[in-house]
């Protein structure tokens, strides 16, 4: 999927196109640039993200990578390692996925964002409804080989640097992770091109880290639970990635039919018995993105 032609354009601050409420106290405005999203983020005075955004988006944690320019405020971020930090008025900064956070003092941290804030505070399908998606599931090839050539502590290393690139990767295709898999992850898209597309991008980014990836999508229905998705459709992308290779991205003959005209390329790779599934499916392999 091609990225939109840089132009120039500007967005008045009091004009956003949309706005995402807190439980309370504050609240996301995101600014459409095309391709790219700005948020400002107004987090009042005794906000906190596991109270304010957690039931609203239903993780345990922040998942998204936030790198931007605090304006006002001091907003106090707590890593799952443990790490902390203050960040105040006129400082840029960086937090990984996987973090609280909260204001501190009487006074609203106000900021810009620019990485995280496509998805951010987004709010997720209520729990038990149905919605037709395309899953999306990754995984590290050889990851215990690469354990024994570095070492625990390096490859803690790397796959926290692998997990916020796949981060990023999600973000620009408007992906949600929705699980994972120790090593991988389960996400969803509401378009099926976008999911390829970002498995492409997936697989490049991988690269750049010095490992390899292999991805399957299929798109179906699904129920929405707490924390994830579940249904017949995850299963059946998770056995359509576990017959990719190395590098490989793989879509089931239900998402491949969507594809067309997309301007994606694939050949087929026969058909194949999926472990739980009634009868031979075919799937395809991506050749050309």
């Amino acid at each position: 999927m091609a990225a939109a032609m840089p132009r120039l354009q500007r967005k008045k601050l009091d004009h956003p196109d949309e706005v995402r409420p807190y439980l309370a106290r504050g609240q996301t405005e995101i600014f459409q640039l095309d391709d790219i999203v700005v948020g400002r983020m107004v987090m009042e005075p005794g906000w906190k993200w596991s109270v304010d955004v957690r039931p609203t988006v239903g993780t345990d944690r922040c998942p998204y990578h936030h790198m931007g320019l605090a304006l006002s405020g001091v907003l106090h971020v707590e890593l799952e390692d443990g790490s902390e930090l203050d960040i105040g008025p006129n400082e840029v900064y960086e937090i990984p996925p996987g973090h609280d956070a909260w204001t501190s003092g009487d006074e609203a941290w106000v900021a810009l964002d620019f990485a995280g804030a496509r998805a951010y505070a987004r709010p997720a399908a209520g729990t038990g409804e149905r919605i037709l998606v395309t899953l999306l599931f990754t995984d590290i090839v050889e990851s215990t080989a690469t354990l024994e050539r570095i070492g625990d502590k390096a490859w803690r290393d790397l796959l926290s640097r692998h997990r916020e690139r796949m981060q990023t990767e999600l973000d620009r295709f408007r992906g949600r992770e929705v699980g994972n898999t120790g090593d991988g992850i389960l996400a969803v898209f509401d378009g099926s091109a976008r999911g390829v597309s970002c498995a492409e991008s997936m697989v490049q980014a991988s690269h750049e880290l010095g490992l390899s990836i292999r991805a399957g999508l299929h798109t179906g229905e699904v129920e929405v639970v707490p924390g994830g998705v579940r249904g017949l459709a995850v299963h059946t992308a998770a056995r359509v990635m576990a017959i990719a290779g190395t590098d490989e991205v793989f879509v089931s003959s239900t998402t491949h039919e969507l594809l067309a005209g997309s301007g994606l390329q694939f050949e087929s790779r026969g058909f194949h018995s999926l472990k739980g599934i009634a009868g031979d499916r075919e799937v395809f392999a991506l050749t050309a993105a």
